[in-house]
């Protein structure tokens, strides 16, 4: 499988900007579990800091059946913990319906969702970003996607494995 380079579009950035331009940073609805960030700007920063792709939890907690089973089976399990902790930066993008979000940490996540054409959920990117110093934009190198998969944690890692190989193959 070959690497694909996503970009954001052009109208959804504007929209972005104009929302991030208008209004001062609001403090996002944290995730259900520590370990997850739900800031793709500061998911970004850690990134690029520890040179680790992000994981992409595309979700809605509190509606989704496949979504609580994936967190159930896989992401609650302390071997999903510690190996998240070795190779990924983990970013959820909740969309719920019996909670509100702050409307910028919606926008992000429905720019996201459009961005990654995500249709289902759970969805899971894997994928690093890029920005250069003068851009607004974030370039997108994704490395894979999957949703639900049975097997439990390992099963989960080692096929997320497989998508961060690419990582290393192209560098």
């Amino acid at each position: 499988m070959k690497l694909r380079k996503l970009y954001i579009l052009p109208i959804l950035l504007l929209t972005v900007a104009t929302v991030f331009a208008q209004e001062k940073k609001v403090e996002f609805k944290k995730a259900q579990d520590d370990n997850w960030l739900v800031d793709i700007d500061e998911a970004y920063r850690i990134s690029k800091k520890t040179d680790k792709p992000i994981l992409a939890n595309f979700t809605g907690s509190d509606w989704c059946g496949w979504c609580k089973k994936l967190r159930a089976e896989v992401f609650n399990k302390p071997e999903f913990k510690k190996w998240a902790e070795e190779n990924v930066i983990l970013l959820e993008l909740d969309f719920p319906r019996r909670t509100q979000l702050p409307a910028q940490q919606m926008d992000q996540n429905r720019g996201l969702q459009q961005a990654f054409q995500v249709r289902g959920f759970p969805t899971i990117w894997v994928f690093s970003l890029d920005k250069p110093e003068e851009a607004k934009n974030y370039a997108i190198t994704a490395y894979g996607k999957t949703g639900y998969l049975s097997g439990g944690a390992s099963n989960f890692t080692k096929e997320v494995d497989k998508m961060i190989s690419r990582k290393t193959a192209s560098k």
